[in-house]
């Protein structure tokens, strides 16, 4: 059977590779923009390559992994802040995460893959929304 990978999207301190790694799964690539977390995931996961910012990020030049994870901002979504929902400057980052996502899947057509080869095959979206 082959090895899954994933690519990690607001990486943070690395949660979604930790847990990779736990269930057989290789973190091949994080986007986080916060110096100190990239530090940490450099420290932890030193064979993943660090890709920078999801807004500059084209789906189509990023290394294919079979996962895509990512927690977006959830402060437009809590009721602890201003409830504007995914349209909000920073819970709409939610979208980035499905651009980039078409992107690669578009990208593999390109390169004839088909079905069940053309990757990432799953989207896994993590938002912890707080209450008051």
């Amino acid at each position: 059977m082959k090895t899954l990978t994933m690519g990690s999207l607001f990486d943070g301190i690395g949660g979604f590779p930790l847990a990779a790694i736990h269930n057989g799964i290789v973190p091949v690539w994080a986007s986080e923009i916060e110096a100190f977390p990239i530090e940490v995931t450099r420290l932890r996961f030193p064979d993943m390559v660090h890709v920078g910012d999801i807004t500059k990020l084209d789906g189509a030049e990023l290394p294919p992994v079979d996962i895509i994870c990512g927690g977006s901002p959830c402060q437009d979504l809590s009721v602890a802040g201003n409830r504007a929902g995914l349209s909000g400057a920073r819970s709409g980052l939610f979208m980035e995460q499905v651009r980039l996502v078409k992107e690669m899947r578009n990208a593999e057509r390109l390169r004839n893959r088909t079905a069940l080869d053309i990757r990432p095959r799953f989207m896994v979206w993590e938002n912890g929304v707080t209450r008051s």
